[in-house]
């Protein structure tokens, strides 16, 4: 499936797996995964799983402070690839198209892709 791991903020680490359903990512405690960010709505992001399509999309919910994938404020709905980062107030996620069984696996794969994106420069 897809998941999304926590890359910034006081929950790196964490992950969530998407599944094949709608997940809402917010500051409140009853959603699957609560970012604990000041500028973070109750009810900030939506990632669905779109069947016809086989794909996920990210969708603000009328945030106070937005949702920017790749570092473009979205304002409609937006598919998701693989590697697309994330920021909802000061935390940032990364979209991922795996599935991981543990937070060690999430965090290691994060590390592995932070070393390919990682730009190497000329002496």
């Amino acid at each position: 499936m897809a998941s999304i791991i926590v890359t910034s903020g006081e929950q790196t680490g964490e992950f969530l797996p998407l599944g094949r359903r709608t997940s809402v990512i917010g500051r409140g405690e009853a959603l699957p995964l609560q970012v604990l960010d000041d500028f973070v709505s109750r009810r900030h992001l939506r990632i669905r799983f779109d069947e016809t399509a086989e794909g996920y999309y990210a969708e603000d919910m009328v945030s106070k402070h937005g949702t920017f994938v790749n570092q473009r404020r979205i304002t409609t709905s937006v598919p998701l690839s693989d590697g697309d980062v994330i920021r909802i107030g000061q935390t940032t996620l990364l979209f991922t198209n795996e599935d991981f069984d543990d937070r060690e696996s999430a965090l290691e794969h994060y590390k592995k892709f932070g070393e390919k994106a990682r730009t190497t420069r000329k002496q």
